[in-house]
């Protein structure tokens, strides 16, 4: 670890070395002291800068702060560009939803000015607090890994195309402090900074000065760890890659397979499949209460456990992550069965969005197919699955019910109330996840119509 030796302007050049060469940089800039000091950094490259700044609207101040980095940024020379936003209140508390809602925008200003690498100024001191905070919520490798100086977070900034550089990773809050201090950089003091009742506060002002007392320098100790708690993240994401590979079946996690490893390895087999999934670990109590209703529950139980992102299914000896079920207009229900039963006419459109059952109706042209001007001339249902409804594939193929079809298919019974069926007075012309009905199909012209079901 070299930060204590090494110039500030030293670290971040070589930071900033391993980026693209030339290509456009934004600084995510609140105008504190930390984000003044890279912004100073940045300044002196040869290459488009952006300074973009996020106006929370939770402080009296926050119109001043604005209006400060604006003008910085113009005695800089450097493009400015701010984004107001409103903190949600959704449980997660004051602190997590600002965090989220300044990544959202700082995504959202990058897009719209064709920047594809974003700086912050994360520091050694933030790596500490970052870890000490995992610790403190019982966090195990991946959480104790800490930052990385480089990597992409397409949950926070709502794209893979993005990348998140913390290029004063290895200096310390000091190294910043005297830098400003050297150059008398002018920079804002948030008051909320000091309020202990958030958590990297009570940390900040309480924790850390304590540690710094009783062992100097803790801070690059902790980083060597965090660096340990990656090596050995790495290695149980490779195992848990290997062991999703072999368990996978038909799109799910075959439950057998899943029995047979052992409870360490399971667990980490499904927290890196909830990973690759995109949705939100599971707290290690959450997962073995998940874990001992899905293993254990008889064969023909219609099982669900419900995830903040998702619903966890069994179906047929396997496990599927569905979508939740999603709230219809005007309704409380969960359910799908609640939408209308709704008419419509078809007058060439390529598609036609039908929010309320969760997707697109296409209208395909194909060789074989619905004669258009026959479909122009129907009027059109669509609902979900009633009971009843009826389909024959094939001239060769019996009429069979939906049931039987989806059953034929595999389709798994929470999926079947999310696909619409498509009707005239007394027969289903299409029903999606099964295909049209064969006595609304005629051949040997170019321009049918095929319909095809997308969901959102």
């Amino acid at each position: 670890m070299k930060s204590r030796h090494t110039s500030l302007s030293d670290l971040f050049s070589t930071a900033v070395a391993a980026l693209p060469a030339d290509a456009p940089l934004a600084i995510a800039y609140s105008g504190g002291l930390d984000s003044t000091a890279l912004l100073h950094l940045a300044r002196a490259l040869q290459r488009p800068l952006y300074a973009f700044h996020v106006h929370h609207g939770l402080s009296a101040n926050a119109d001043a702060w604005e209006a400060h980095c604006a003008a910085e940024c113009a005695r800089l020379g450097v493009t400015f560009a701010a984004r107001r936003v409103t903190v949600a209140s959704d449980g997660s508390g004051t602190e997590a939803s600002a965090r989220m809602a300044r990544y959202a925008a700082l995504g959202e200003l990058c897009r719209a000015h064709g920047v594809t690498t974003l700086l912050t100024a994360h520091h050694l001191d933030d790596q500490a607090e970052t870890i000490l905070l995992q610790l403190a919520r019982g966090a195990g490798p991946a959480g104790l890994s800490g930052m990385d100086s480089f990597n992409t977070a397409p949950g926070l900034l709502g794209s893979a195309d993005i990348v998140l550089a913390r290029p004063l990773l290895q200096a310390s809050r000091a190294q910043l402090e005297q830098y400003v201090r050297q150059h008398s950089l002018a920079h804002i003091d948030d008051e909320s900074n000091s309020d202990r009742r958030y958590a990297r506060n009570a940390l900040r002002h309480t924790v850390m000065p304590a540690l710094a007392a009783a062992f100097p320098g803790y801070q690059e100790r902790f980083t060597r760890s965090a660096a340990h708690a990656q090596s050995a993240q790495r290695l149980l994401t490779q195992l848990a890659a290997q062991d999703l590979q072999a368990c996978e079946r038909d799109g799910g996690i075959d439950v057998e397979a899943l029995r047979a490893l052992d409870e360490d390895r399971r667990n980490n087999l499904l927290r890196h499949w909830f990973s690759v999934c995109g949705i939100r670990i599971p707290s290690a109590s959450w997962l073995a209460e998940m874990t001992a209703q899905l293993l254990e529950a008889r064969e023909d139980a219609n099982l669900l456990v419900t995830h903040p992102d998702r619903e966890v299914r069994r179906y047929r000896g396997r496990l599927y992550l569905a979508p939740k079920q999603r709230t219809l207009a005007g309704t409380r229900e969960d359910i799908f069965e609640e939408a209308p039963f709704q008419h419509f006419r078809w007058q060439g459109e390529a598609s036609i969005a039908f929010p309320d059952y969760g997707g697109t109706l296409h209208f395909d042209r194909a060789e074989e197919g619905c004669a258009p001007e026959w479909l122009q001339a129907q009027l059109l249902t669509i609902s979900f699955r009633r009971g009843g409804e009826r389909l024959k594939l094939a001239p060769n193929r019996p009429t069979r019910g939906l049931k039987q079809h989806y059953q034929a298919l595999d389709i798994p019974a929470w999926d079947r109330t999310r696909l619409p069926v498509v009707g005239i007075p007394g027969q289903t012309v299409f029903a999606a996840g099964i295909g049209m009905d064969c006595r609304t199909v005629v051949q040997g012209r170019n321009d049918c119509v095929v319909l095809r079901w997308v969901a959102e």
